[in-house]
């Protein structure tokens, strides 16, 4: 039998779901012909590798191969929807409810925090070239900038040294530690490690599309997804580091949400705890625009994070209700570094697997194989949720919302972002660009200036529309150009609950 036809065997019978006895033995003759072909290119791939790279070769691959069997051995859903339940009364704990440190502590308390941001993304889907945190947001400032300007701040302000750890992946390291050279003479320890290297897989054959573990192929090998924090952190040695020099908790966030700012509350009521939970996440309440954001439940007596992709179709609306379930994860989290050893070295450590499918550029079908941080909540003791004022998840995934918080909506204090006090509303706006904006440079080519947008609602801007100086928006506008059409917008403009569309361009003469 040969790959192709062991590998359509294999998956027919995985999603069918089949169990005689025959076809029980038959399947698991094949998962382990999968799984001894895998291990055998993997031996090949890192002997490949340069003499001083191959334990890290091995090491990183071991991972892979671990995760691969289970891709192989889990069948059937992540979840069973009878068995999931709201969650419990207190699963959630208010943010109000928090409080605020003394000043005389606050120093302990920032001793025992490590920063950890996750630092893997590329700018691609915004159109711009090199790591996400290098694009700018703000007065020329990138998110890498913001970030280092919040630490270096808190360490300033209150004399310590809480360091600041970037994961890279191998997309995002070079042109990051290039970046770094400049913070040089900051009061701040930076850091940095890369996550895992994993080999992309045919979808076919199930054996890795690349040959070689120096290969500058970049299609051959992904970054796992940021639940690879947990592993690739202990085999930097920073863990290790951490640890031994008093480190308690660390706070991991996306680089590219801008809300993510270090709280002394929620470090603060970790530190009073008699048993204090290993792992914190901030969730906040859903909105329409949330309704596809991972959720918490309760799930055979634990936490656990709920993602659309688990959800059965039948059950995707439920799932997106805000009635229902109301709070969202932020990836915000707060986690034990003791812990984290703890669950990393007896492998009690449980994520379920993302499977990604792509498509090359030559044609070839490939998945990848990921794992996202926030899964792991259920492998920790006393995991909880903090439920956080909106203004802590400020993503910055579109250009959509770069608008926001280029914005008067917000200014910028110490790196941070604050909401405008004259903004009558606690949420921002909700922001829908077209395909003309959606890279950076197209996007700034289209604002002679960022409209003042304090009072606004809801915009929705398609098709080929420019906007001029000072304009202002208010309450729901929609601006659409029909294909061929163009809109400019003059400079100047008051829009106020309007709907713009058909031809309308000013000339200067």
């Amino acid at each position: 039998m040969n790959d192709k036809n062991m590998t359509e065997n294999w998956t027919a019978f995985v999603r069918g779901h089949r169990r005689t006895g025959s076809d029980v033995q038959f399947i698991e003759r094949t998962r382990q012909d999968a799984q001894q072909s895998m291990g055998k290119e993997l031996q090949k791939l890192i002997l490949t590798a340069p003499t001083s790279q191959q334990d890290l070769a091995r090491t990183e691959l071991a991972g892979f191969e671990q995760l691969f069997g289970r891709y192989l051995q889990e069948t059937g859903p992540s979840v069973l929807w009878d068995k999931i339940k709201l969650l419990p009364e207190g699963g959630a704990k208010p943010y109000n409810d928090l409080a605020r440190p003394e000043t005389a502590k606050v120093k302990d308390l920032l001793d025992k925090l490590v920063v950890l941001k996750l630092n893997g993304g590329l700018g691609t889907s915004m159109g711009c070239k090199g790591p996400k945190s290098t694009i700018s947001v703000r007065n020329e400032l990138t998110f890498l900038d913001l970030t280092v300007q919040q630490i270096e701040h808190l360490n300033r302000t209150h004399g310590t040294d809480v360091p600041l750890v970037l994961m890279n992946s191998f997309n995002t390291d070079e042109d990051t530690l290039k970046v770094l050279q400049r913070y040089g003479k900051l009061q701040l320890q930076i850091h940095t490690f890369n996550q895992s290297r994993y080999p992309r897989i045919n979808r076919e054959s199930l054996l890795p599309i690349g040959n070689s573990f120096t290969s500058d192929n970049t299609e051959s090998w992904y970054p796992p997804g940021h639940g690879d924090v947990y592993q690739s952190l202990v085999n930097s040695g920073l863990l290790k580091q951490f640890l031994d020099s008093g480190k308690k908790y660390v706070f991991i966030s996306n680089i590219d949400n801008l809300g993510a700012t270090v709280d002394l509350n929620i470090l603060n009521f970790l530190m009073e705890q008699e048993q204090p939970p290993e792992f914190v996440m901030e969730v906040t309440d859903k909105t329409r625009a949330d309704v596809k954001g991972g959720t918490l439940v309760e799930y055979e007596g634990k936490l656990r994070l709920l993602e659309i992709a688990q959800v059965p179709k039948e059950h995707v609306d439920e799932f997106k209700s805000v009635s229902k379930f109301k709070i969202f994860n932020t990836n915000n989290l707060w986690i034990s570094l003791d812990a984290i050893k703890r669950v990393t070295d007896d492998q009690s450590l449980h994520m379920e697997i993302i499977v990604n499918p792509k498509t090359l550029d030559n044609g070839v079908n490939v998945i990848q194989l990921e794992t996202a941080v926030g899964a792991a909540i259920k492998s920790f003791e006393g995991a909880m949720g903090i439920n956080v004022p909106r203004r802590r998840f400020l993503p910055v995934k579109t250009t959509s919302d770069l608008l926001i918080v280029m914005s008067n909506l917000y200014s910028l204090h110490t790196g941070a972002l604050q909401m405008n006090p004259k903004r009558s509303f606690p949420q921002g706006p909700l922001v829908k660009l077209g395909s003309h904006f959606s890279k950076v440079k197209d996007y700034l080519s289209r604002f002679s200036s960022i409209p003042d947008m304090l009072e606004l609602d809801h915009l929705t801007v398609s098709g080929d529309v420019t906007f001029g100086k000072n304009v202002s928006l208010k309450g729901t506008v929609i601006i659409i150009a029909n294909h061929g059409d163009r809109i400019d917008i003059p400079a100047g403009a008051l829009l106020e609950n309007k709907i713009v569309s058909g031809n309308l361009r000013i000339l200067d003469h």
